[in-house]
Formats: structure tokens, C-alpha cells, sequence
């Protein structure tokens, strides 16, 4: 029977939470909101009059649906230093960190699925509230802005939310960056003191307590915006 050592996770955890959690958390907020911003302006671009701009929206979002994340972050941490290094016409790759670039990833996948979701809110709103918009004399940024997206947010914040969740456990994909997330944390213990089976459980109950408690909350949510409506 394997002899499971309590204390080595508990010795760790500070280390693990501090570093490795706080980095995965971080990296969810910013990638999150940067995807919703990204994702809103994408949305808008589909759905808007222009042929060219629905085009070129539609051809990103199905372009970064079709391709595994692994992929796409490997791309972008090798490839955005040459690119950077050819807008500034350094001559060289020029050096963003991991995080960095770990973040820019994030933000542009998401921004994919968060259009599609703030697409559906957007389309979800009636058509006679934004007809009422423009008899007020408010123009197409206006109508937006102040009937359409606030209905459009309250109506699709649970999917929001729960998508942020699947970024959470996505972000664990950075271990293969080397960086120090909380997977990446957690191997380091792992392969420095040999317990691989204490610290990947550890990691694991983390991922599952925090994933659980959000969808409930999700889920709580999701039942009083029904009831509001």
C-alpha cells in the first residue's frame, strides 16, 4: 500500500497557494476580462451591417475554435518575441516573459467562445427596445451602450461566468511553459521531494473545490435572473 504523507502537502501549502494559485487566479481575472472586452467588440463586428467586418470577425472566431489551446500557446510563445521584434523594428526577438504571453493567448482564445456567448445576448434582447432606442434619437454606439449590452451582460452572466471557469482549469495548460502556476507548483514539489501522488492530488482537490463552489454560485445566479425576468 502506498504511504500517503500528509505533512508534505501541508508543509507546501503556503508555497503552492502563494505562487501557484495567486499565478492561476491572476492570469484567469486578467485573461477573462480582457476576452469579455475582446469577445464584445467581436460580437458587435458579426453582427454588424458591414460584410467585411462580419467576415473578418467570423473568420477569427472559427479560426481560434478550430485549434487545440496547447497549439496556440506554444505559437504565440515562440512567435509574438519575432513579432514584437518586427513592429519595433528591433532586429531581434525582443522578450515579453511567459506570463506576458501566456496572458495574450488566454485573452485571444477566450475571446473567441465570449463572442459567440455575448453574440447570443446581444441577439436575445427584443428588437423593439433597440427600435426604441432610435426613436429617441440615439444612434447605433448610444443604443448599444446604454440598452442593448447592459441587457445583454445581465443575460448572459452565468454563461460568462461559467466560461471563466473552464479558463481557470485551462490555465493549467501554462505548465508546459515552465511557469509556476498551480500545477506547475505543484510538480516542482513533485519532482523535488519524489511525491508525485500527494502534491497532484493536492493540486487536483484545489482545481475541483474552486471549480465546484463557482458553479453553484453560477448556478444560484442563474436561478434569480430567471426569476427577475
Amino acid at each position: 500500500m502506498y504511504d500517503f504523507d500528509w505533512e508534505i502537502i501541508l508543509r507546501t501549502a503556503p508555497y503552492l497557494i502563494q505562487t501557484g494559485l495567486v499565478f492561476t487566479l491572476k492570469l484567469t481575472v486578467l485573461a477573462s476580462l480582457g476576452g469579455i472586452v475582446l469577445g464584445t467588440l467581436l460580437a458587435l463586428m458579426r453582427l454588424s451591417n458591414s460584410r467585411a467586418l462580419s467576415w473578418l470577425a467570423g473568420g477569427y472566431v472559427n479560426l481560434l475554435r478550430a485549434l487545440p489551446l496547447l497549439l496556440i500557446i506554444f505559437w504565440f510563445y515562440f512567435l509574438v518575441p519575432y513579432i514584437v521584434g518586427w513592429l519595433t523594428q528591433a532586429g531581434r526577438p525582443i522578450a515579453i516573459g511567459g506570463f506576458t504571453s501566456a496572458l495574450i493567448t488566454f485573452t485571444l482564445f477566450e475571446a473567441a467562445y465570449f463572442c459567440e456567448i455575448m453574440r447570443a445576448g446581444i441577439q436575445s434582447v427584443p428588437a423593439g427596445q433597440t427600435g426604441a432606442g432610435y426613436a429617441l434619437g440615439l444612434n447605433y454606439w448610444q443604443v448599444m451602450r446604454h440598452v442593448v449590452l447592459p441587457q445583454a451582460f445581465r443575460n448572459m452572466t452565468p454563461l460568462l461566468l461559467t466560461q471563466t471557469i473552464v479558463l481557470f482549469q485551462d490555465t493549467s495548460l501554462v505548465y508546459v511553459l515552465s511557469l509556476t502556476d498551480l500545477l506547475g507548483a505543484a510538480n516542482n514539489v513533485a519532482q523535488r521531494d519524489g511525491r508525485m501522488v500527494e502534491m497532484f492530488v493536492f493540486a487536483a482537490s484545489i482545481y475541483f473545490l474552486i471549480s465546484y463552489v463557482a458553479s453553484r454560485l453560477v448556478k444560484r445566479l442563474e436561478g434569480r435572473i430567471a426569476v427577475a425576468r
